[in-house]
């Protein structure tokens, strides 16, 4: 299946206020809550995503691999991601870093920033919270996955997790693939069901949620699977449970080994990230077996994503810097826009 062209927003727009003169230094704080005020279409999400793979793809932009930090009882784990955009032309780093792995979702603490400069003037742009935006880059790159990847005449889809990544995920499907038609979901907590059917309804208020109890079985009845659960859910699909030419879409947690090992074509966003942050899916002696193509090269054209109807495709859904800086800076365009945010002269 081939990608449909990029019809989003001009990559480089300059939004700049009357009131901000071509020199300034002042470095604009976006918080969360100036950037859930932002109202952007899923649309507009996916076709910003799509062209910052289209970009990389063409050898314009930058996307150097990821830092990693973990402790050795694994209670924490930060990464540094530094990149450039080369149609936007900005570079950008974002960090992130989670504390409590070893405890619940609701023991945690989770911060992540992306910090934007202009290549062209020399200038900050912004430095924001990244929460908003890995919350829908992510299940926009899986929505774009399956557009490429999924089974021809696909019509069920399973999402397994409801925390931030699962929320987003059905609605973003929809946007991709509008045929789907049984939705599916398995989570452990009722807030998070709740959020997902809300979710939902909120993009496609006529479409219904089946919340599904056997996760292997309602698996074995979906043309997609995209696993985004905690590293603490009961969920752990195998390769036997898909059916013939299933793709299944690695996120979070959710599916077993098997379904990497056994699969009849792997496909990355990034092998060089599968390799470091993907190491429960690896074999026994610690191995992943090769990848037959990775995204942005499937995206541009240049690789195919699916060869035949019936073969089972792995996706491998890690997030890749440049889609956060095109998406943060679509946001900081649109927040320089109302004029939002905190202004500091932090150089001066």
């Amino acid at each position: 299946m081939k990608g449909t062209a990029v019809t989003g927003t001009s990559a480089r727009t300059d939004a700049t206020p009357a009131d901000i003169s071509a020199d300034d230094k002042a470095l604009r704080i976006l918080s969360t809550s100036d950037l859930a005020g932002i109202d952007i279409s899923l649309t507009d999400v996916v076709d910003v995503v799509e062209q910052a793979y289209r970009t990389l793809a063409d050898g314009k932009s930058a996307n150097p691999r990821k830092l990693t930090v973990k402790p050795e009882d694994g209670h924490s784990v930060s990464y540094a991601m530094l990149g450039r955009d080369g149609v936007r032309e900005v570079v950008a780093i974002k960090t992130s870093y989670k504390h409590g792995l070893d405890r619940s979702r609701d023991e945690q603490h989770y911060y992540t920033t992306l910090t934007i400069y202009d290549d062209v003037t020399g200038l900050p742009v912004a430095m924001m919270d990244c929460g908003r935006i890995g919350s829908l880059r992510t299940p926009a790159v899986s929505a774009l996955l399956a557009r490429e990847c999924a089974p021809p005449g696909s019509r069920s889809a399973l999402v397994i997790g409801t925390g931030t990544q699962g929320r987003l995920a059905l609605p973003f499907l929809l946007t991709t693939l509008p045929d789907l038609d049984r939705l599916m979901v398995y989570g452990t907590h009722p807030d998070g069901l709740a959020a997902v059917r809300e979710r939902l309804h909120h993009y496609f208020p006529e479409r219904e949620l089946e919340v599904v109890d056997d996760v292997r079985a309602a698996a074995a009845d979906a043309d997609i699977v995209v696993a985004t659960a905690g590293q603490h859910t009961p969920a752990a699909v195998e390769s036997d449970d898909l059916k013939p030419g299933a793709l299944s879409i690695l996120v979070g947690h959710g599916i077993a080994p098997s379904t990497l090992q056994r699969a009849d074509r792997v496909i990355a966003t990034s092998e060089a990230q599968m390799k470091v942050t993907g190491t429960d899916m690896a074999d026994a002696d610690g191995n992943f077996p090769a990848v037959d193509a990775e995204f942005p090269e499937v995206v541009a054209g240049r690789a195919v994503g699916r060869r035949s109807a019936d073969e089972r495709i792995f996706a491998y859904n890690s997030g890749l810097v440049v889609t956060d800086i095109a998406l943060g800076h679509r946001f900081a365009q649109l927040a320089i826009e109302q004029d939002l945010g905190t202004r500091v002269s932090l150089w001066q």
